[in-house]
């Protein structure tokens, strides 16, 4: 149990991703009604691609003395965001390996389990400071602490989501948000029908027009837009005039946004189209 666990969390094929296959049968944000479908583990009939990977046994190492104390160092320079998702993937199978008990585990162990090399988790860790020691390699629980604060998931993170349709809803319900510090703490959306209700989870729908006022409320430090894409610019404008840097966009299209905002679109029409033409490719070379 504690290797499949430890595989579902340090491969390619990520438990917390496994909404996305649920996604593909809610992606219309137009509609009204609450969703059916709850977000859920990917189901058995899917391969695993990480069934290849080491057993958990082959990655435990010895603790030898207690961790040294280490902080995160300023940046010397910008980080690229392939970096930060690396930081991610790293994190993931550190909670793994901290919840079955595994002290420390070396540079190379770690890089059998991503399909990297030893020398670029060290290159992407030696951004923030020195936390690797001779002879041991990583404190688990350590360098778990120190990637929650570089990802600034220490603090915890407070979100809203713009549209309650089938999308919004089932992201506003999705536990593993919380389990990896992220708080889904309120829905907008424009139809009166739906304002003052609650998503399964109990997240209260509010009027878009209170955004500015629940964002300092609440102290919203993202906002994900799950709206139909006629309606994603005027969202984007809504949530950029209430003061809030930081947008997850899940709607089809290229917005504009102010200097000093990040917008990151998921558009998983592209993500089809570029498995569309992997499947084409296939077929003209047999």
């Amino acid at each position: 149990m504690l290797e499949v666990g430890l595989r579902e969390a340090c491969g390619l094929w990520i438990d917390r991703t496994g909404g996305w296959r649920q996604f593909l049968l809610i992606l219309d944000p137009n509609a009204g009604s609450f969703p059916e479908t709850n977000l859920q583990h990917p189901t058995s009939d899917l391969q695993d691609p990480t069934s290849n990977l080491p057993s958990y046994t082959s990655i435990v190492t010895k603790e030898i003395k207690a961790a040294p104390e280490t902080r995160p160092r300023a940046l010397a320079e910008p980080v690229s965001e392939l970096t930060t998702n690396r930081l991610s993937v790293y994190l993931r199978c550190l909670n793994a390996l901290d919840a079955a008990g595994v002290r420390t585990i070396s540079s190379q162990a770690l890089a059998e389990q991503f399909h990297f090399n030893a020398a670029q988790i060290r290159k992407d860790l030696a951004h923030f400071g020195e936390f690797g020691v001779r002879g041991i390699g990583y404190y688990v629980k350590e360098l778990r602490r120190h990637l929650r604060q570089i990802l600034g998931l220490d603090r915890g993170v407070r979100v809203a989501i713009i549209g309650a349709g089938n999308l919004g809803l089932a992201l506003a319900d999705y536990p593993g948000f919380r389990d990896d510090g992220f708080e889904i703490v309120a829905l907008f959306d424009t139809l009166k029908e739906k304002i003052g209700r609650r998503s399964r989870g109990g997240v209260v729908i509010y009027d878009i027009r209170e955004f500015k006022k629940v964002v300092k409320r609440e102290a919203i430090g993202i906002a994900v837009v799950a709206v139909p894409a006629a309606d994603a610019q005027a969202a984007v404008q809504t949530v950029t005039a209430a003061g809030v840097k930081a947008i997850l966009n899940f709607s089809p299209g290229a917005y504009k946004v102010p200097r000093g905002v990040k917008l990151k679109s998921m558009d998983l029409t592209v993500s089809l189209e570029s498995l569309s033409f992997f499947l084409v490719q296939g077929e003209t070379s047999e």
